[in-house]
């Protein structure tokens, strides 16, 4: 009989039965009624929080993530803009920053150190924002995309930045503009001018360090948080190939700098404002100042372009999960890479000692520190260097190196990954690629022993055709001594015997013509130049698109004398194979690193390698390179009581100072490289110091309906067939 009890319903007939069961009652009440609400509660906030989940890894921006964005959701997509962003980064950082260092100096008056604090900027902030961008930005879930393009709209604001002196200071005047810079006998000195070429000073070595800081700032994660988002989002056989393209680009944009500041500086700095053929100067003269700021305009323009998209990009790619399962740890064996991973902020110190009981990721830092060093100097100081051993302008010098940066750089790079790849190297044998690689880079080196006669500069390096001024500085002479020449005017001048003079002034011309006024570039010419020895024929000038009868005799030119120096292009050469050799190791010692550590650790390990290449390398590299070129300088130019910029040096201490640096910092480097082959140990035998998958694939027969035992588990891709186990109390159930 059945009856209904408070809504229930109760079969009678079954009460007094003992079957072994205990009656369930199926009856609802107010607790079932409120159990049943939660557990659907429940799976609604499970379903909406697997629904905004889904959201997240869709590409947009905030709530705007239409589908036809999501076709760009990939990983080529992802390599383009981070490609394009690397590019810029070092277009900016490493290509115009380095072009324009010795047009800023004569610009405002800076010696080789203020520069160097400048170009040394950038390494200063990266080395303050690597530790907390990495490590926040390679936490579980942190969206390595929104680092990456907040840091580029960042840079952005560095390079808008960099070119703000030149709209705060008046129009570059140019010494020769006045008739006044002639030898004008018995006069009265002049006062120094508000308007000298000094007229930056501090102030604007202020504002170039601060833009520089926002620079290093807003590329710190490029090449951490986005390595790690490349390789973390495409399989192992391809991380290296994909970080191949990455570190190319990288290249690339430095070599694209060397080449577009090359030619922005052909252009007269004030052409907005003034004509620079209505001055008679031209890139060849000595006094020219080229367009330095056009190039950092156009580099903030092209970071707003690139954030943009890289904004768009979900925290990681489809697939991702599958590509972490799938790989299988080459970190070194030791206690440090059995270690868990470390969440907490607190936990930033452990987690560092840990990374640094890791002898073989040590050496692998301190090589590349040692490989940054000399990158990071000579990349700002090896223009200055072509220009004053070789005589060429500084257009001409960094068209140069963008020449040997764009197939060396570039090519070195991609190659390294190449043969990463194509060998199928484990750990140790790139280690060992970069050993050779560094060992014939330290052989080229010696091209730095290349060095030409220094200029013919007069009172300086050769004398005057009169005696010297007893008790002046060398530039005073019989010839000029009435003269009453202004030493804060420096605006030097070619003789026709050969020889550099400060001035048209200390050359005691009395007579100048220009040349080529219209627009159309010219020159000043200097007559009757009483220190200038000259022969019967002097030499002739001709006008632009002028022919024969436009040709005129000077005595002297306010243009860079010619040399005959025949070293530039074997110099080119040997400077080519060192960049070679020496970018063919970058991408392997980057593998080498990733591969040395655990995979939940790559992130804060990269930050802390270049922590150290910035702390030991690239920030003091820059300053010590200043100070040996300026201990090379063998006259500065006077502006209102103090001293300028550099205005000659002596070509064969440069070189000198030049070789030593470029050997030592390769011996350490191969030093390095030797040391952390040695003191590897690959992953196996002793102890497993594997990552520990999410899921362990259990494989195991079953015969008849029970387990026949467990044939192995699978971890990482791989099948242990000796140490397998299966759930005994499970029994491989049909359920599994």
């Amino acid at each position: 009989m059945v009856t209904l009890e408070e809504g229930g319903c109760v079969n009678k007939a079954f009460e007094a039965v003992d079957d072994g069961f205990q009656t369930i009652d199926l009856r609802n009440n107010g607790r079932d009624e409120k159990g049943s609400s939660r557990g659907q509660t429940q799976v609604e906030d499970s379903t909406s929080q697997s629904n905004d989940r889904d959201h997240t890894l869709l590409c947009g921006w905030g709530r705007f993530r239409p589908n036809w964005l999501q076709r760009f959701r990939t990983a080529k997509w992802a390599l383009f803009w981070l490609c394009w962003a690397g590019a810029i980064q070092g277009m900016v950082v490493n290509g115009f920053v380095n072009v324009v260092i010795t047009t800023i100096e004569k610009r405002f008056g800076l010696r080789s150190m203020q520069t160097g604090v400048i170009a040394g900027g950038y390494d200063m902030a990266s080395f303050a924002c690597l530790a907390p961008v990495t490590y926040l930005g390679g936490r579980s879930g942190s969206s390595k995309p929104r680092w990456l393009g907040w840091g580029v709209l960042l840079m952005g604001t560095g390079s808008l930045l960099f070119a703000l002196p030149h709209f705060l200071v008046p129009p570059h005047r140019v010494a020769n503009e006045d008739a006044d810079d002639i030898c004008v006998l018995n006069r009265t000195m002049d006062r120094c001018e508000e308007d000298t070429p000094a007229e930056g000073g501090a102030w604007a070595v202020a504002i170039f360090v601060f833009a520089q800081l926002l620079h290093g700032a807003g590329a710190t994660p490029l090449f951490t948080l986005g390595v790690t988002y490349i390789d973390e989002n495409v399989s192992k056989k391809m991380s290296s190939v994909y970080l191949g393209v990455y570190y190319t680009m990288a290249v690339v944009g430095p070599a694209m700098g060397y080449v577009l500041g090359g030619q922005m500086l052909t252009i007269y700095t004030d052409f907005l404002s003034t004509d620079a053929g209505s001055l008679g100067i031209t890139p060849q003269s000595s006094v020219w100042i080229g367009a330095w700021w056009i190039g950092f305009i156009l580099s903030a323009l092209l970071c707003l372009i690139v954030a943009v998209p890289l904004l768009a990009f979900p925290h990681e790619l489809p697939g991702a999960s599958e590509i972490r399962a799938s790989k299988v740890s080459e970190a070194h064996e030791g206690a440090a890479s059995k270690s868990a991973a470390f969440s907490a902020l607190h936990e930033l110190p452990q987690a560092a000692v840990a990374l640094l009981k890791n002898p073989t990721f040590l050496f692998l830092n301190l090589a590349g520190a040692s490989e940054g060093m000399l990158i990071s100097g000579f990349a700002a100081f090896l223009p200055k260097l072509i220009e004053n051993q070789f005589a060429v302008s500084a257009s001409e010098a960094a068209l140069l190196l963008g020449l040997i940066t764009v197939p060396a750089g570039g090519g070195g790079t991609f190659l390294g990954g190449w043969l990463v790849k194509r060998l199928e190297l484990a750990c140790a044998g790139i280690i060992k690629l970069c050993i050779g690689a560094t060992l014939v880079a330290a052989a080229f080196t010696f091209c730095f022993v290349l060095s030409c006669d220094d200029y013919p500069f007069a009172g300086l390096t050769v004398p005057y055709n009169s005696p010297a001024v007893p008790g002046s500085d060398g530039l005073l002479a019989d010839c000029n001594s009435g003269c009453s020449c202004p030493r804060w005017r420096y605006s030097p001048v070619c003789g026709a015997d050969g020889a550099v003079y400060y001035s048209a002034c200390h050359a005691a011309c009395t007579a100048r013509r220009l040349r080529g006024r219209g627009g159309a570039g010219g020159a000043v010419l200097y007559r009757d130049c009483a220190c200038i020895r000259t022969n019967a024929t002097l030499p002739l000038y001709y006008a632009p698109g002028g022919e024969g009868a436009s040709a005129e005799s000077y005595e002297a030119i306010n243009s860079i004398c010619s040399t005959d120096c025949p070293f530039l292009w074997l110099f080119v050469a040997l400077s080519f194979c060192v960049m070679l050799c020496t970018f063919l190791a970058t991408m392997p010692a980057l593998s080498a690193t990733l591969r040395c550590v655990r995979e939940d650790q790559r992130s804060f390990a990269l930050g802390i390698q270049w922590i150290k290449v910035r702390l030991l390398g690239t920030i003091p590299a820059p300053l010590l390179f200043g100070f040996l070129i300026d201990a090379s300088c063998a006259l500065w130019a006077a502006s209102c009581g103090a001293s300028g910029a550099c205005v000659q040096y002596r070509n064969a201490d440069m070189s000198k100072y030049m070789l030593a640096l470029a050997l030592a910092g390769k011996l350490c480097s191969l030093l390095f490289f030797s040391l952390a082959w040695w003191f590897y140990r690959p992953p196996g035998s002793g102890s497993s110091n594997a990552v520990i998958p999410s899921v362990d694939l259990v494989v195991c027969d079953k015969v008849n309906g029970s387990a026949a035992g467990a044939r192995g588990i699978v971890q990482n891709g791989t099948l242990d067939k000796t140490n397998g186990y299966c759930n005994a109390a499970l029994e491989c159930s049909d359920h599994l």
